[in-house]
């Protein structure tokens, strides 16, 4: 069930707009982004508009967030669900899965990776990990709304049934045995990536195919969970 959600940020709110899977209420703008935005804004087809002081915004939103005078309050997108990534899928289709990664902004980042390196879609469980609403958003720069988002009640067997539809499911471990480089990386791969300190939870590795590593310093051998991802979709991407 679609929840209303707030995106803020320039690039957020016009990739929202541009998306015909997403569903406006209102726009919300100052009255000099506005005028400054006035010609970009004619492009697309608006909601109703409230134009508003910046402190209104600010209380729509974290009192941290960077929200660049524009706030789209929008509906939440329909997830897909994992039989249909897996019936559209081609035969080097890459899953990114993430095993409660809470943080919006790790996720965000995620989704950007995702998008640039072309990923099939991002695979959440439905309890223990971020919500899809503005932080995200504005972390993603848009990609929230260009990469399939699937949420799954179970991640292991999620990934039961991706091996039985041909993904190599692989689990990003600091102890994995096998390093990234060395790993054949051609057809169906489905890669998951545990939060940070917790890493992947047991039952969710023991599903994995293979848990592998990236060769890291052994002095500082830790990277953060998106920055994980962005290595390893490129190694996919050079790789093919």
């Amino acid at each position: 069930m679609s929840k209303t959600i707030f995106l803020y940020g320039v690039h957020a709110v016009f990739a929202a707009l541009k998306n015909p899977n997403r569903h406006h209420k209102m726009l919300y703008l100052t009255e000099k982004t506005r005028d400054s935005l006035a010609k970009e804004l004619k492009g697309y087809k608006l909601p109703p508009i409230r134009v508003v002081e910046a402190k209104e915004i600010q209380r729509m939103i974290p009192a941290t967030a960077v929200h660049q005078g524009i706030i789209l309050e929008s509906f939440s997108l329909e997830d897909l669900s994992l039989e249909e990534v897996v019936e559209r899928a081609d035969t080097n289709a890459t899953l990114v899965i993430l095993d409660q990664v809470t943080d919006p902004h790790n996720v965000g980042a995620i989704l950007r990776s995702c998008a640039a390196f072309g990923v099939t879609a991002l695979i959440l469980p439905e309890h223990n990990s971020s919500d899809l609403g503005g932080i995200a958003g504005k972390s993603s720069s848009g990609a929230l709304e260009i990469v399939p988002v699937v949420k799954v009640t179970n991640l292991a067997q999620s990934l039961a049934y991706l091996k039985k539809h041909d993904f190599w499911c692989y689990g990003l471990d600091e102890e994995g045995t096998t390093t990234l480089g060395r790993t054949s990386l051609t057809g169906r791969n489905a890669f998951v990536f545990g939060a940070e300190g917790q890493g992947i939870r047991r039952l969710v590795r023991e599903s994995c195919d293979d848990l592998i590593r990236l060769p890291t310093s052994p002095e500082f051998s830790t990277l953060n969970v998106s920055n994980t991802v962005a290595v390893v979709l490129y190694e996919v991407m050079r790789g093919r």
